[in-house]
């Protein structure tokens, strides 16, 4: 009984219940606020997956490198840009109940199987790179990879086939096209976006054709191009496929004609460098880059500084944005106990995220829909001349810009 009373009236504040329906991430006094991190950081996808740690660590070291006054741990696992990648850094990271939410991924089919097990789990992700429709919206409804709790800075690609579409057939004059994706829901996504499009307008679709992922040799697909009587080939592809498909066409005297067309994948300085003049002339169409503006000029200036080098591409800032506004839902509803302890009930997450409205990023006024996607949708279609010139050389070569009707 002296030890129940003892026990009783001792000082140690009693803990509270989680009330929330998805449940709480309690963080001890003095631990760390704790994220998952899953990119693609290996092979020729690489560089993507660096600005977007690159954008995050902008966004964190504004703060200090910290969030609710304690440090951040990161827990970074690599997809090598592979579904299946996705998949297992996801149960990694869903394993530890003190994980505070997901920041990632690079590539649209990591991110379908890995927004899978975090929803299922709970957690929140935001992305500031995956632009595959197949994830968030298509017209207006649910995609059929949508995912309670996932959420993007990059626009939609939903109108990027479209928009490469309306150009190749009002601009170009072109009436025969043939698209190739490499089967994962990002290309072929795009792919059926321009067919759609490209056959409303009145053109026709005369070859689809998928490739795999890691094919070096592209002759057959390039002979059944060439029976095909293409004009114009749109090929959503990332390097090193994109690459091969490329230099392989222009070797190609039957195919001189052809007139060749990507997406915002191989927009990317590394792509320009291994392909040099097979690539003068050749059609890109991406996301319309953010308006210059002091706010820009200031995280450029600090990406400088930090990485000692330019970026190869502007989506860092998507990755900047999308982790600002991360952190700006955990600070809303994250609530100190009387021990100390930070608790941030999961649901409360997700619904902050939903809630984000007018959020002023780098990247322009963002505000995430039901569907969890945050950017408004609007794309350049760019054309190389110059190799020398570089990547920002091709970003500044606009031939037509798209945005879908309100």
């Amino acid at each position: 009984m002296a030890a129940f009373l003892c026990t009783s009236c001792s000082s140690e504040p009693a803990k509270k219940t989680c009330t929330d329906p998805l449940g709480c991430v309690d963080i001890p006094a003095t631990s760390p606020v704790k994220l998952g991190v899953i990119q693609s950081l290996s092979g020729k996808v690489g560089p993507l997956g660096q600005e977007q740690m690159r954008g995050l660590e902008l966004a964190l070291a504004r703060r200090g490198g910290k969030l609710l006054d304690r440090e951040v741990s990161l827990q970074v696992e690599d997809t090598g840009c592979q579904p299946e990648g996705g998949a297992n850094a996801a149960l990694k990271i869903v394993a530890d109940p003190n994980m505070v939410a997901i920041f990632g991924t690079t590539c649209s089919g990591d991110a379908a199987t890995a927004s899978e097990i975090m929803s299922k789990a709970g957690f929140a992700m935001i992305s500031g790179n995956n632009s595959a429709p197949f994830l968030t919206a298509i017209g207006g409804q649910r995609a059929p990879k949508w995912q309670a709790g996932y959420f993007r800075t990059a626009p939609n690609e939903e109108s990027s086939g479209p928009a490469a579409a309306t150009f190749a057939y009002q601009k170009l004059g072109i009436r025969k096209a043939a698209t190739v994706n490499d089967g994962d829901i990002y290309t072929k996504g795009l792919a059926d976006g321009f067919a759609k499009r490209f056959q409303e307008l009145g053109g026709t679709v005369v070859l689809n054709a998928t490739v795999n992922k890691q094919d070096t040799n592209m002759g057959p697909l390039l002979t059944a191009v060439k029976n095909s009587k293409a004009e114009l080939v749109f090929f959503p592809l990332f390097q090193p496929e994109g690459n091969h498909l490329l230099m392989q066409a222009r070797r190609d005297p039957a195919m001189k004609k052809t007139v060749l067309m990507s997406d915002g994948a191989l927009i990317e300085q590394s792509f320009i460098e291994a392909v040099q003049d097979d690539a003068v002339g050749m059609y890109f169409v991406g996301p319309t880059p953010p308006t210059k503006s002091p706010a820009f000029d200031k995280l450029l200036d600090e990406y400088r500084a930090r990485f000692k080098t330019s970026p190869s591409t502007f989506y860092y800032v998507s990755a900047f944005d999308a982790a600002e506004i991360l952190f700006a839902a955990i600070e809303k509803v994250a609530t100190k106990e009387a021990n100390g302890v930070v608790r941030i009930g999961r649901t409360a997450l997700r619904d902050a995220l939903y809630a984000t409205r007018g959020h002023s990023g780098i990247s322009g006024t963002l505000s995430c829909n039901e569907f969890g996607d945050c950017a408004p949708q609007r794309f350049n279609v760019l054309r190389l001349a110059n190799p020398d010139a570089g990547v920002e050389g091709l970003k500044a070569n606009v031939q037509f810009t798209y945005s879908p009707s309100p």
